[in-house]
C-alpha cells in the first residue's frame, strides 16, 4: 500500500476541482499566482492638445460668428475625445473618471499575426500614392503583440478587455471582432471577465464575396462576439430585409398579396397549456395552441388562418402578409452588410476600415441616443463617424498617429455635413497620453541596458560619446552640438526638452539635437519659446527603425535621420472699415521622411524640397493662442480623396475685434499623420503694419 496520500471523497484531489481555463504562458507568476493587470503608475495625465469646436471654415469669417453661434445646434452635454497612445495607459488613465460610465464598447483588435502594416497614403493633388511604414512605436507594439506568438497576443487581449470590463456600466455591451484564427481564445477570454452565461450571440458577418483558396473552403466571414456586464441591458436591434431564400417562401393570393403561413401551437411538453380543441382541430399531445382562443377567433373572423379540405383551421395556418411586416429582428448570420468596395465613398485608404452600415447596426442595437460609445482600436474612426451621426457619445483611441490624423479629418467632416444639415452634433478634443511603457527592444536585445542603447544610437548617428559631462542629460557631440538620445520607452516631451536646452546652455552649448522615437504632439512649437529663452536651437530628430535591424553595424552602415518638418508662413492683414481683417499663407513646408520606406526614400527626398506642399494633407489655425491653452480649430482645410485640392491661403476672414496684438498659431499635418506648428505674431493696430508682409516664428532672430 501506498504511504502517500489517499484521495477519495473526503479527500478530493487538487485536480478534481480544476474549472476549465485557456492557460497562457505569462497569465499566472512563478508561484501560480493569477497576474493582475499591472496599470501601477499608468493613471497618467491626459494632455488636451486640441479642441474643435466648430467647422468655422464653413463660415463667411469670424465677423459673423455671433451669428454661427445662434443658429449652431452643437451638444455641450459632453466633449467627446480621440486619445493618441497605448490603449492599455489610455484606459488606465480613464478609469478615473470614467469608470462604470460607458454604455457600448466595440474593438477590432488586431488578429493576423503575419500583416503586412505599411499603408498606401494619398500625396499631392492626383491620385499618386506611396507607402507609408510603421511608426516606431507600432512596431514596438506589433512585436509585443506577436513577440511570443499566441501567447503573448492572449496576454494584450486579457489585460486591456479586463479594463474595458472595468470602463463597462451595470447593463453596458461589448462587441469583439476577430476572425478564424484568434476566434476560440477570444471567446474563452471573454467567457472568464464576462461569464458564459452573458456572452449573447457569436455573430457571423460575411465581410466578402466567394473566391477560390486552394485546398480549402473560401474564408469570407469575420467573426463578433457579443457580451453583457450583466443579466440587464440594453436591447433594440432594427429590422432587416428578409433574404432572397425567406422571400421564396412567399406566394400571391387572388389579390397578388404575397403571404405565407406560420405556425399557431407551441411546444407544451410539461404543460397543460394551450391544450384544447378549437373549431374541431386539436394539437397533437406534445404541442398546443401557442394563442389565446380570443386571438384565435379574431384571426378567424378576419379570414387571416388557412382550413383544411373540411374547413377546419390548419395548425399552421395562420397567414402572414409580406406588406404588414417591417422586417424581422437580425439573426447570428449578417449576410446583407456588405464589404467595402474600392469604389465606395466611405473608403478612406485605411486597409481595416469597416463599413458604417455594420456598426450602425452595433450601436443602434446596443445603446441609446446621448450613451456613450467607445473604440479602443479606433483605425479610421468608423465607430465614433457612426456614433456622432447617430447622436451617441463616443471616446476613440489609438497608438498610430496616422489613424488619429485619419479619424481627426473624418470627425471634423462629419460636424460640417451635420452643421450643414442643421442637425445636432458635439464638439470634440483630441489627447496625447504623454509617453509609452514598452520596452521590446531594450529588454530583449540590450538586455535592459541604457547605456548601451545610447553608445549605438550615437554611433549610428555619428556623434562622438562624451564622457565626464557637466550633466547626465547630455550624451554625445556632433561638430559643435550637443546630442540627447532619449530612452526606448518614451515620447519625448516638453517636460524634458527644457532640462536638456537648460544644460546644453549651462555647458556653453549654442545647439543641442534630440534624438527621440517619438514626440508628444505639438512639441515643436513649444521648443521654440525655450529657444528664445535660454539661447539654444534645439533640433528634434527621429531615430530610425533601422536601427533596430540585426543586419545594420552602428559606425558603419548609414541610416536616414529625418528632423521633424519644417514649417513657415505669414499673416496676411487687411484693414477695411478700422477693423483688421486676417488670414494666413503658407510659405513654405518640408516635411520629415521618417516613415517612408528606404526603396521610395530617395526619389522622395528631392520631391519634397521641390513640392513640399504635396506632402500636406490637413491644416487649420488658432487665431487667437494662448500658449497654455489647447490649439482651437478656428479654421482648416484639409484634402479629401475624392477632393485632393488643398488651399495655401486660408479664406476665414478674421476679424479681430480690438487693437491689441495677437498670436496665430498654424497646425500642419503631414500624409504620414506627423504634425507641424508654428506661432506667429499679429502687431497691435498701433503698431506697424508691415507685418502684413513678414512674419516672425519665436526663436528667429
Amino acid at each position: 500500500m501506498s504511504d502517500g496520500p489517499q484521495y477519495g471523497p473526503g479527500n478530493p484531489h487538487p485536480l478534481s476541482r480544476c474549472k476549465t481555463e485557456l492557460i497562457w504562458e505569462g497569465k499566472y507568476d512563478e508561484y501560480g499566482n493569477r497576474r493582475e493587470v499591472d496599470i501601477a503608475g499608468a493613471d497618467l495625465p491626459l494632455q488636451r492638445v486640441e479642441a474643435i469646436d466648430e467647422p468655422l471654415s464653413n463660415a463667411e469669417g469670424r465677423g459673423q460668428l455671433d451669428l454661427f453661434q445662434k443658429q449652431s445646434r452643437r451638444l455641450d452635454d459632453f466633449r467627446n475625445m480621440l486619445l493618441w497612445g497605448d490603449n492599455k495607459l489610455v484606459m488606465a488613465s480613464l478609469l478615473r473618471d470614467f469608470r462604470g460610465k460607458i454604455d457600448l464598447i466595440y474593438i477590432d483588435p488586431p488578429f493576423d499575426v503575419g500583416a503586412d502594416f505599411t499603408a498606401n497614403i494619398a500625396i499631392g493633388d492626383d491620385n499618386e500614392n506611396l507607402s507609408k511604414d510603421q511608426s516606431i512605436l507600432e512596431a514596438i507594439a506589433y512585436r509585443d503583440t506577436w513577440g511570443k506568438g499566441t501567447d503573448s497576443y492572449l496576454q494584450m487581449l486579457y489585460e486591456r478587455l479586463n479594463l474595458m470590463y472595468s470602463l463597462l456600466n451595470d447593463e453596458g455591451s461589448i462587441y469583439v471582432h476577430c476572425d478564424y484564427r484568434v476566434n476560440s481564445y477570444v471567446r474563452l477570454i471573454l467567457e472568464g471577465l464576462f461569464g458564459s452565461e452573458n456572452t449573447r450571440n457569436e455573430i457571423i458577418w460575411q465581410r466578402t464575396n466567394a473566391h477560390n483558396e486552394t485546398g480549402q473552403y473560401g474564408r469570407i466571414h469575420d467573426t463578433i462576439f457579443f457580451c453583457t456586464k450583466g443579466p440587464r441591458y440594453t436591447w433594440h436591434p432594427r429590422m432587416v430585409g428578409f433574404s432572397e431564400v425567406q422571400l421564396k417562401r412567399y406566394r400571391k393570393d387572388e389579390k397578388g398579396r404575397l403571404f405565407t403561413t406560420q405556425d399557431l401551437t407551441a411546444d407544451r411538453k410539461n404543460s397543460d397549456s394551450g391544450k384544447f380543441d378549437w373549431r374541431g382541430t386539436t394539437p397533437p399531445p406534445t404541442r398546443g395552441w401557442g394563442y389565446a382562443v380570443e386571438q384565435l377567433e379574431e384571426w378567424w373572423s378576419q379570414g387571416r388562418i388557412a382550413t383544411k379540405a373540411d374547413g377546419t383551421p390548419r395548425m399552421d395556418g395562420l397567414i402572414v402578409f409580406l406588406d404588414q411586416k417591417e422586417g424581422q429582428a437580425p439573426q447570428s448570420i449578417w449576410t446583407d452588410v456588405p464589404r467595402l468596395a474600392n469604389t465606395s465613398p466611405e473608403r478612406l485608404g485605411y486597409g481595416t476600415q469597416k463599413p458604417e452600415a455594420l456598426l450602425e447596426r452595433i450601436i443602434q442595437a446596443s445603446s441609446n441616443e446621448g450613451n456613450l460609445v467607445a473604440d479602443f482600436f479606433c483605425g479610421s474612426g468608423t465607430t465614433g463617424a457612426v456614433a456622432e451621426q447617430l447622436g451617441r457619445q463616443w471616446i476613440m483611441a489609438d497608438l498610430g498617429r496616422y489613424s488619429i490624423h485619419t479619424s481627426r479629418k473624418r470627425m471634423i467632416e462629419i460636424q460640417r455635413q451635420l452643421y450643414a444639415e442643421q442637425k445636432p452634433y458635439r464638439a470634440f478634443d483630441v489627447y496625447n497620453l504623454g509617453r509609452y511603457e514598452r520596452q521590446w527592444w531594450q529588454k530583449e536585445r540590450l538586455a535592459g541596458a541604457d547605456e548601451e542603447h545610447r553608445r549605438i544610437v550615437l554611433a549610428f548617428y555619428r556623434a562622438e560619446p562624451l564622457t565626464g559631462a557637466s550633466s547626465p542629460l547630455l550624451h554625445g557631440r556632433k561638430g559643435g552640438a550637443f546630442v540627447y538620445v532619449d530612452g526606448i520607452d518614451s515620447i519625448l516631451t516638453l517636460a524634458e526638452v527644457k532640462p536638456i536646452v537648460e544644460a546644453a546652455g549651462a555647458a556653453g552649448g549654442k545647439e543641442v539635437h534630440c534624438l527621440a522615437w517619438e514626440f508628444e504632439m505639438e512639441l515643436k512649437r513649444n521648443v521654440e519659446a525655450l529657444e528664445t529663452e535660454y539661447g539654444v536651437k534645439a533640433r528634434l530628430i527621429r531615430i530610425p527603425r533601422e536601427v533596430m535591424e540585426k543586419n545594420r553595424r552602428p559606425g558603419v552602415d548609414q541610416v536616414p535621420f529625418f528632423e521633424m518638418a519644417t514649417l513657415s508662413a505669414k499673416p496676411v492683414v487687411k484693414v477695411e472699415g478700422g477693423e483688421r481683417i486676417v488670414d494666413v499663407e503658407l510659405t513654405n513646408f518640408l516635411p520629415s521622411l521618417s516613415e517612408v520606406p528606404s526603396k521610395e526614400l530617395e526619389a522622395l527626398k528631392e520631391r519634397a524640397v521641390k513640392s513640399g506642399f504635396d506632402f500636406i494633407d490637413f491644416w487649420a489655425i488658432d487665431f487667437d493662442h494662448d500658449v497654455n491653452q489647447p490649439f482651437q480649430h478656428h479654421w482648416q482645410d484639409y484634402r479629401l480623396r475624392k477632393d485632393r485640392s488643398l488651399k495655401t491661403v486660408s479664406d476665414c476672414k478674421h476679424v479681430y475685434g480690438d487693437t491689441k496684438a495677437h498670436t496665430i498659431c498654424v497646425k500642419v499635418i503631414d500624409v504620414f499623420g506627423c504634425d507641424t506648428s508654428i506661432l506667429l505674431e499679429v502687431a497691435g493696430a498701433g503698431g506697424s503694419r508691415s507685418q502684413n508682409a513678414t512674419s516672425k516664428r519665436r526663436g528667429e532672430k
